[in-house]
């Protein structure tokens, strides 16, 4: 019995080799062709995402539909607007780098002041309706910023502000 286990442990171990297929590795010599890619590779147009974008046309929607920036920063509105954006919105926002929302820190460059101010005084109108506040509030993994029902006075002084972070 011992042999006759022996002889089909051979016999299987036979069959088990002889099934595997051989393949024959077939080296490629030296060409000075150049080769075709096999696989292409597709490159996807890059987008900007809602945050980086420059958007200087669109005013929001709400109720400041102009405002005129005087060149020299009003220090004194600036360092209200600090201490609101402090008690109001640090919850939410980092001055220099992404957080729950964006940062404010060169949002001038990017956004209307009008634009500003409407997102400020009246964000839900603004991701229901405005499309780059839509894209924000989806770049931002769908968090709305909360109205903090800030009056127009200290939504200037912020903005007053985010023009010292530039």
């Amino acid at each position: 019995m011992n042999q006759t286990l022996k002889l089909l442990t051979i016999l299987f171990a036979a069959l088990v080799i002889s099934c595997g297929g051989k393949q024959e590795n077939k080296k490629e010599g030296f060409s000075y062709e150049k080769k075709e890619a096999t696989e292409k590779v597709t490159k996807k147009a890059e987008t900007i995402s809602a945050s980086k974008r420059v958007d200087l046309s669109n005013k929001g929607i709400g109720p400041i539909s102009s405002l005129n920036l005087p060149a020299e920063i009003d220090q004194t509105m600036a360092a209200h607007g600090a201490d609101v954006y402090k008690k109001m919105c640090t919850a939410c926002h980092r001055t220099d780098k992404k957080f729950i929302g964006p940062a404010p820190t060169g949002i001038l460059e990017r956004r209307t002041p009008e634009w500003i101010m409407n997102i400020i005084l009246n964000p839900e109108e603004m991701t229901q309706k405005d499309p780059l506040a839509k894209e924000l509030l989806i770049e931002f993994n769908g968090s709305p910023m909360a109205n903090q029902n800030l009056s127009e006075e200290d939504a200037r002084a912020v903005l007053e502000y985010f023009r010292t972070l530039n």
